[in-house]
This record gives C-alpha cells, structure tokens and sequence, in this order.
C-alpha cells in the first residue's frame, strides 16, 4: 500500500469510528433479568419524554484516544429558540457543569446539554455555538447560547486526555446526529472512556411512567454519563455484587497527582408541568438511585445533577406576564420515586452495556461479566427470571 493510499484508509476509519452511532441490540440491565421496580416507558429511555432527542459522536483513534462527546435537546434540535424550566444539584462539586450559574438564576436554560471528557469542555462549548451560528441568524437565539451547558467526566485512564483530540466539528456532528428514539448505550458519545465501579462503562439511560391518578399519568427519563464508584461499593438490585467479583481489575495508565477517584452526569427530563424549585427537588432526588448503585459520593468526584421539564416553556425575549403551571408540591411523590428508580437502573444500564477496552498506555478495562453477575443474583435469590 503506498504512502497516499495508507493515509486514505486512516482517514476512512478515523471519520467512520467518529461517525454518529447507531442504535445497538446488546443486552440490557432487564435483559439479564435484573429487577427494578416502577414502570419504564416504551424504549426505557431519556426519549421517551416527548421531544427529547439525543445524538453522540465516538472517538477512538489508535492506541490512545478514546473519547467523545453526547448531545441532548430537550425540544429537538429546532426547539432551541424556547427555554427549558430547568435546576442543577451538585451532590459532590468536584467537577463542572458550563452554565449552571445561569440556570441557578432564572430556573431556567437554552439549547442543547452536551457530555463530554473533562479536556473536551472547551471544544464542546466551542462547537455548541459553531452550530448554532450556523443553523439560526435571529440575534436573540444565538445570544442565548453564549453560555452553552456543557458537563464532563474525566476519561484520561483510557484516554489520552492532553492530546484534547475532541475537535468543534465532532460535537456539530452530535448535535447534527440527535434524534428522538432508542439510544445508544455503553462506550459511545461522552461515554467512550468511562468507567466505574472498575468496570467498562459510560452512557446509560431509563424512563419511568408516573401515574396521578386516573387517566393522568407523566414520563421521567434519565440519560447518565457514568464514571464514578470502586469496585467494592457496586450493587446490583440490593446485592453488592461488586464484593464478589473481585478479579478483571482494570489496567489504567495513571501519572503522579491523577485521582482515582470517578464522576457522574445524569440529565433528567420530564413532561410534568414543574417550577425551578420543583426541578431541584427532582434532581436532588437522583442521589438516591445513585446510592442504590452503591456509589456514595467520593472526595474527588464531581456527582452533578440536571433536571428540565418540557412542559412550562420559556420563550426568549417576552415582555408580557408567563403563565406555568405546577403539580402541587405535596404531590411530587410519584415523581420524585421515578426520578430515583430510573436513574439506578440507567447507571446498570451504562455497565451492562460496557464491553473490554484497551487504551492509553497499555490500559485495560473490563466489561462488567453478565454470566457471572446473575449467578451472584441468582444465589441471593433475586434475579428476575
């Protein structure tokens, strides 16, 4: 092969791996007969909140890179010119959330969430307003997305971090990519390099159909970008599976002063008709469904939560009174029980999707092994099956 022809085949393969992915057929969390209680939407996922679209781009490129970046839009990628009501909870501050500061202040934000690596932050803020400088003229949009929410978790054990490979382009080509539908899970998007509880992990998802009595009834839905937890704390439907399997322990290039220690994302989004301060009692709830997992908040891990509502839009530049409307605040049980059940059944979800990777010098992590969890599951008498 000549010199020209080889430099075309990695061309080929690079723009082929970061090309948007697809809806996978891998077995999921229920698939293996894990149970979980409450009653998931029909794809069991963050799109089952009408409107929702989700899009990623996947990054790996030879021994080094393992990155990416995920893309969420509340009302669709033409939906970005009305806000979201909206709340952030920080269960532990060791990481970033762009724009919570925003959001902190009017309950509220425009545009698209993009999930990335920690060292992908700049890009992904960059290619956020690149695509939309491209895809609206009207001045006001574009100045609402001065302040673009962009979260991260760190994927510097299997990836090379510094060499910051997330480019502008490959987060227009997630938002370009989103769409309503199954989402892909595991080692995709923002997800490419994670891992937790020592097991391969990254992007997981759930929803929950919550009833208000008859003929009413809400969707939740949960993506999470999942990096956080040690092997000992991972616990499966109440069972600390984690504690059995103690072998496939991962092989991650660190250097001196790299933490350990995780971090998690997770994006709630509801059609429930909610107030800011009703959205952060939503989002302080995912810390439940994550304590169910096992993981318990490190020192050094950012565990930060964001929860919008598609109901009580925010338009961009309205003079005149709003009208929203809410459940009363007595009522949010339901709510608050779907926001907890589907985000501990997304972070099993993003492990389950998890397959062996090979990384940054030398790296190696382990998928969680399904056959060996439900024989721990089995003993203990709770597999679903």
């Amino acid at each position: 092969m000549t010199l020209t022809l080889r430099a075309l085949a990695l061309l080929v393969l690079t723009c082929a791996i970061a090309a948007p992915a697809v809806a996978q057929t891998s077995p999921r969390a229920r698939d293996l007969g894990v149970p979980f209680a409450g009653e998931p939407g029909p794809l069991n996922a963050i799109t089952d909140v009408a409107g929702v679209e989700v899009g990623h781009v996947t990054i790996v490129r030879g021994d080094d890179i393992r990155t990416g970046a995920t893309a969420i839009f509340p009302r669709g990628r033409q939906g970005i010119v009305t806000g979201a009501t909206a709340a952030v909870f920080d269960f532990n501050g060791t990481g970033e959330l762009t724009g919570s500061h925003l959001i902190d202040e009017i309950g509220a934000f425009y545009g698209p969430v993009v999930l990335t690596g920690t060292t992908g932050v700049g890009a992904a803020r960059d290619g956020v307003q690149r695509w939309v400088g491209a895809n609206f003229s009207d001045p006001l949009v574009r100045y609402t997305q001065l302040l673009p929410v962009i979260g991260e978790t760190y994927d510097g054990g299997l990836s090379d971090a510094w060499r910051m490979a997330l480019t502008p382009d490959d987060v227009v080509l997630a938002l370009q990519s989103a769409r309503t539908g199954p989402v892909p899970e595991g080692s995709v998007g923002g997800g490419t390099g994670m891992v937790c509880f020592y097991f391969k992990c990254g992007i997981g998802t759930s929803s929950r159909i919550v009833n208000f009595g008859p003929g009413a009834s809400f969707t939740v839905g949960v993506l999470v970008q999942a990096n956080q937890g040690v092997r000992d704390q991972l616990t499966i439907a109440g069972v600390p599976v984690g504690r059995e399997i103690r072998d496939l322990a991962p092989r991650r290039a660190t250097v001196p002063g790299e933490s350990t220690d995780g971090s998690i994302i997770v994006i709630i989004a509801t059609d429930a008709p909610l107030l800011p301060n009703q959205m952060s009692r939503l989002a302080r709830r995912a810390t439940i469904g994550l304590g169910r997992t096992g993981a318990q908040g490190d020192s050094g891990s950012g565990d930060i939560f964001l929860a919008f509502t598609t109901a009580n839009p925010v338009p961009i530049g309205s003079e005149a009174p709003l009208t929203f409307q809410s459940i009363p605040n007595e009522a949010l049980d339901p709510l608050f029980d779907g926001v907890v059940q589907a985000t501990e059944e997304a972070i099993i979800n993003a492990l389950v999707a998890g397959r062996d990777m090979n990384g940054r010098g030398n790296s190696v992590v382990y998928g969680m092994p399904h056959a060996r969890v439900r024989q721990v599951l089995r003993r203990r008498g709770v597999l679903g099956d």
